[in-house]
């Protein structure tokens, strides 16, 4: 097995699978990949890419397994399904999980399929976006062993500008639940603050300008308060789908924990609320539309 550039299996061709692996055939990881929708994966395969037809095949050509996928259901169907990676994996393979997931499931799933396969587990959960997975600038937050790590750090710095190790398995996604919080509450504050510069005469395109440096800049104000301002929700580069589905999974570990999570939860609300009016599969940016008036 080589550690030095290990064969690499990739389940989860979606928006940030896809320039994911992009950067990883361009960085010469041989490269095999599987989607539940197969034609997603079309354009790695004219680049080089190998497909395989079941998750467990993966396993047949690969020393570490990724995962990029929507959620915990996702991960565990294609881990411990009828054709997952469970009915293939050996001990010496390596899984890494790229998907925001819970973390007392993460820490469930990972112990589960070592005891069954050997297999070692890292969850790996990403922040930066589309944007951040084609420039490879991704901040990655890494829960499990640190020779396990060891052993990917190179293709992670390929994915990402920093690499983290936040603890044992499971650390990397309470990181990530953590960073989730921060980035939708941000998100909706954004959104109140542009309508309220619209509806007083403000002009709300410049809010990003006139912070910008300021105690109150951040990437999200950068981003989305132009978006907002010029009503630009297109193309989607996420969904509002996952910044509620994250939102629930930090209010719920919380709860888990004993810790205490209101501004979180009442995101979470106003997040589902703006989803139950058909704008989970739009870009967050169209939250503004929660608070504009509609007279």
């Amino acid at each position: 097995m080589s550690t030095a550039r290990p064969s690499l299996g990739f389940a989860g061709i979606g928006l940030m699978g896809l320039p994911m692996c992009r950067r990883l055939l361009a960085a010469g990881y041989p490269l095999t990949v599987w989607n539940r929708s197969p034609d997603k994966c079309a354009e790695l395969v004219k680049a080089g890419a190998r497909q395989v037809a079941t998750p467990a095949e993966l396993c047949q050509h690969a020393d570490v397994l990724m995962l990029c996928l929507a959620d915990t259901a996702v991960v565990r169907e294609v881990v411990f399904g009828e054709q997952g990676i469970v009915t293939a994996g050996k001990a010496g393979q390596l899984l890494v999980d790229f998907s925001s997931l819970e973390p007392t499931a993460t820490r469930e799933m990972a112990s589960e399929l070592a005891a069954k396969t050997g297999m070692g587990w890292l969850d790996t959960p990403v922040s930066g976006g589309t944007p951040g997975a084609e420039a490879g600038t991704l901040a990655i937050m890494v829960g499990g062993a640190v020779a396990d790590l060891d052993r990917v750090r190179p293709a992670l710095l390929t994915l990402g500008q920093r690499v983290t190790h936040m603890g044992p398995v499971g650390a990397g996604q309470v990181t990530k639940a953590c960073n989730q919080m921060i980035v939708a509450c941000n998100a909706l504050v954004i959104a109140e603050v542009v309508a309220l510069a619209e509806q007083s005469g403000v002009d709300a395109s410049l809010i990003a300008e006139a912070l910008a440096g300021g105690f109150a800049d951040s990437k999200p104000l950068q981003i989305l308060a132009p978006q907002m301002a010029e009503s630009r929700f297109e193309p989607v580069k996420w969904h509002v789908r996952t910044l509620l589905k994250d939102l629930d999974t930090a209010v719920k570990f919380s709860r888990e924990q004993g810790s205490s999570t209101p501004i979180s939860g009442l995101a979470a609300q106003l997040m589902r609320l703006h989803g139950s009016q058909g704008y989970l599969q739009k870009d967050p940016a169209t939250l503004i539309d929660l608070y504009r008036r509609k007279d």
